[in-house]
């Protein structure tokens, strides 16, 4: 079995669209009088439950004094138990994950205290997990919401679920519009659709997206550098609306609106190369980016976040995993970009204003990024540039070459990696690949 989400646009009444506001509502409700309830036990230098079920055991007894109006009538009837629980399960999530931070029990950045959450500022959101929710038979362009009624849906959802089963159903608000994401269970059925075949290594940039083993560049679309004349002027039109007021709302609104815009626009270009690449590949192979570390670097942090290099490793992870394709996932470490792919030598310096490479050994010329890619081309898919623990296997070269650095492969799940390193033959490649071996050979031309 395994699990997989399915995301799709909802179009409530404003009837229901009141009753989603107030359900998100309860949730960020519950998460703050649980928090509350926290601190006030660790001010007074208690060791409070922050368990989920020792929270919902005490909202369930606290609800009545809690959740009232104005006039003290208890409110928490009119939305879905499973509001004030996904609030709850999110308090519970975020103490349990501050705890193990401080104890150093948990990997990764640090993680401090929970704080509050702003109804002007959080995401509206909640979940369900229980009840009757999901899909409705014989209406496939619907969902059921307990609570909210029946929900129209903007795509058929019924052929996207097909015949898995719904485990849990997440309904969030972004920049105005309604989504509802479901988490499914399906069987782990053999793949239908193989790759083509073929290995390619993948260099990714800033300038250019990613650069092909076999010629292909990959443009960079850049969606955040195209809006942001609209952006800016959006953004300065919100900051001269007065507090509070209504119009400051809809200006709002409407930035909110263009970074959605932004947003899916880099999503989709990612889903498009992706999926190419894992129907068309049966071995791929790219760096692991420290993609953190790299947006530390003021200089390059806009236009590294709109390169948005964590998302096509995330999603190359998933697609090959569905193709039956192998990623071959090089170490950050690896001087792709100052080892020549013909000698194996490498520079000791190599500015980033280098667009072209040039091997003081055996005189290759070829642009740097294509140099790259061919270089990890090797490294994931040649058994004989590493040993078992990761070394490396290659000698210096006949002319003198030093010895590459050693470096780790980290194959994906459920395949070896190819024994012979194939010179992949140059493809046409699809619409959205506007690339050739112009580069390359502009390089070798110089």
């Amino acid at each position: 079995m395994v699990l997989e989400a399915v995301k799709v646009a909802l179009d409530p009444s404003p009837v229901q669209e009141r009753l989603l506001l107030s359900h998100a509502g309860a949730a960020r409700f519950a998460f703050n009088a649980g928090l509350a309830h926290v601190k006030e036990a660790l001010d007074a230098g208690a060791k409070p439950e922050w368990s989920y079920y020792s929270l919902v055991r005490w909202w369930n007894s606290s609800k009545d004094a809690l959740a009232v109006d104005a006039d003290g009538v208890p409110w928490w009837r009119e939305n879905s138990k499973e509001a004030a629980n996904t609030g709850l399960r999110s308090l519970a999530a975020a103490l349990s994950n501050w705890s193990k931070s401080r104890r150093g029990a948990r990997k990764g950045r640090r993680v401090g205290f929970p704080k509050f959450k702003a109804k002007d500022q959080a995401v509206p959101r909640f979940a369900y997990t229980t009840g009757s929710f999901g899909l409705i038979e014989g209406d496939p362009k619907a969902l059921r919401l307990p609570r909210v009624g029946r929900v129209h849906c903007m795509e058929d959802v019924t052929e996207r679920v097909g015949d898995a089963r719904v485990l849990r159903m997440t309904v969030s608000r972004h920049a105005g519009r309604w989504y509802a994401s479901l988490t499914v269970e399906r069987e782990d059925k053999p793949v239908t659709r193989a790759p083509k075949g073929g290995a390619v290594g993948i260099d990714l940039g800033v300038k250019t997206l990613a650069t092909l083993s076999d010629g292909t560049v990959i443009e960079n679309p850049r969606p955040l550098r195209k809006a942001e004349r609209r952006l800016k002027r959006a953004q300065k039109a919100l900051s001269r609306k007065t507090m509070g007021s209504n119009r400051r709302a809809k200006a709002r609104a409407k930035v909110a609106r263009l970074h959605a815009r932004v947003a899916n626009q880099r999503l989709d270009a990612m889903h498009k190369l992706t999926t190419w690449l894992a129907s068309t590949f049966s071995h791929i192979s790219v760096e692991d980016l420290n993609a953190a570390g790299m947006v530390k670097n003021h200089h390059l942090a806009k236009a590294v976040s709109d390169a948005a290099f964590g998302e096509f490793r995330r999603q190359l992870e998933y697609k090959t995993a569905k193709t039956d394709a192998k990623l071959h996932v090089i170490d950050r470490w690896y001087p792709s970009s100052k080892t020549c792919s013909r000698c194996g030598r490498v520079k000791a310096k190599l500015s980033l204003a280098e667009r072209v490479y040039r091997c003081d050994g055996c005189g290759l010329v070829m642009d740097r990024d294509l140099n790259a890619a061919v270089n990890i081309l090797v490294a994931g898919s040649a058994p004989e540039t590493q040993n078992a623990h990761g070394g490396t296997g290659r000698r210096g070269g006949q002319h003198g070459c030093a010895t590459q650095v050693p470096l780790k492969c980290e194959p994906s799940v459920g395949g070896n990696v190819v024994s012979d390193l194939e010179r992949v033959p140059a493809r046409t490649p699809c619409k959205l690949q506007q690339s050739s071996l112009q580069r390359a050979k502009k390089g070798e031309a110089k």
